[in-house]
């Protein structure tokens, strides 16, 4: 497959290597005629491309990077390619995010696209799907794409399965990026491989929500190794979900509140940034008792008892007022008990 010879490949590689270099793979054939029954088999409003490492249209970012894949399998709109994400942010997170921070999730892509920012992510479930979604509400007749999904299988295929209808919107308004052959299944260990390419195709990574163990946190990492900013919203002191963004704000990720802090940090014109990017409580109109329970949750998850002690109130009494708020979507409940107050981004 390589032109050199193998005393040249020799000298930057082992010999097994520069032998294993010289071999065309086994499946090559396969995944020639596989890519070539699925660019054939393209629908209307949709392209699909075969995109290698020496074309015009492969991204410059990810030739910067250590590991840059030797091709990328990308399906979307027509207008739209990967050299329009000189303005592009990764945005990812916990797939079991609460409820604020998949309403974060949203409110900073819409934000992001609404000023001409690419929102790119990885199409899981929590805050990509969240990001992708806030994304797609926003976009518009841009000259970029509203949102790229960097996925972990095979183009073939959608992964997870809830998120069909979702991938058909992205593919429709902007793009879905693979470097796995046609017919890949969803394999764990593709889905932190492909993390590279996340931090790689964008100027910078926002963490929404993450735990410590956090696959998000390997896209940080690699956004760092790549001279990336990285930038985290914080949360609660009692959420799992936010620990991650607060181990990396320790570590020097910049702690965000609005979309403004990321266009200020990147030197992108905040000119372009509609009203309402910064994260203040609007208080609803409410009597005094909702108000004042409001002002008892606070902004992190709470239990019925901790709010009773806060507030005086019996048990059936929060239960009636909580369900009150939960419907005007004031309220989230969470698993374990547990209830967080939700405010727009």
């Amino acid at each position: 497959m390589f032109a050199q010879s193998l005393a040249a490949l020799q000298q930057v590689v082992t010999p097994a290597q520069a032998s294993a270099l010289r071999q065309a793979p086994a499946a090559l054939a396969l995944w020639t005629q596989q890519a070539q029954q699925w660019l054939d088999g393209a629908e209307d409003g949709i392209a699909r491309r075969v995109v290698t490492l020496g074309d015009a249209g492969y991204p410059a970012s990810l030739l910067q990077t250590a590991d840059p894949p030797l091709l990328l399998y990308v399906m979307g709109a027509p207008a739209f390619d990967l050299t329009q994400l000189e303005r592009s942010i990764a945005v990812v997170g916990s797939r079991n995010p609460t409820a604020q921070g998949a309403a974060d999730a949203r409110a900073f892509a819409r934000t992001l696209v609404e000023a001409e920012v690419t929102v790119v992510s990885g199409m899981a479930l929590g805050v990509d799907g969240a990001a992708h979604q806030g994304a797609l509400d926003a976009q518009g007749p841009g000259t970029r794409p509203a949102t790229v999904a960097v996925v972990g299988t095979g183009l073939d295929r959608v992964y997870p399965v809830r998120h069909r209808e979702l991938a058909h919107r992205i593919a429709r308004h902007g793009l879905i990026v693979s470097e796995f052959p046609l017919g890949t299944p969803p394999l764990t260990h593709n889905f932190p491989k492909r993390n590279r390419i996340l931090a790689g195709l964008t100027r910078a990574t926002l963490v929404v929500e993450a735990a410590v163990q956090s696959g998000s946190l390997i896209t940080a990492r690699l956004a760092v190794e790549q001279g990336k900013d990285v930038f985290a919203i914080p949360g609660s002191i009692h959420s799992p979900q936010s620990r991650g963004c607060h181990a990396l704000i320790r570590q020097g990720a910049k702690l965000v509140e609005t979309v403004r802090d990321i266009f200020e940090d990147l030197r992108f014109d905040t000119a372009g940034l509609p009203p309402g990017t910064a994260a203040v409580d609007d208080a609803p109109a409410h009597g005094d008792d909702l108000r004042g329970l409001l002002d008892a949750l606070g902004h992190g998850p709470v239990s019925l008892d901790a709010l009773g002690a806060r507030t005086g109130w019996t048990v059936a009494q929060l239960q009636a007022q909580l369900l009150e708020l939960e419907l005007a979507g004031e309220v989230a409940r969470l698993p374990g008990g547990l209830f967080q107050r939700q405010t727009n981004a």
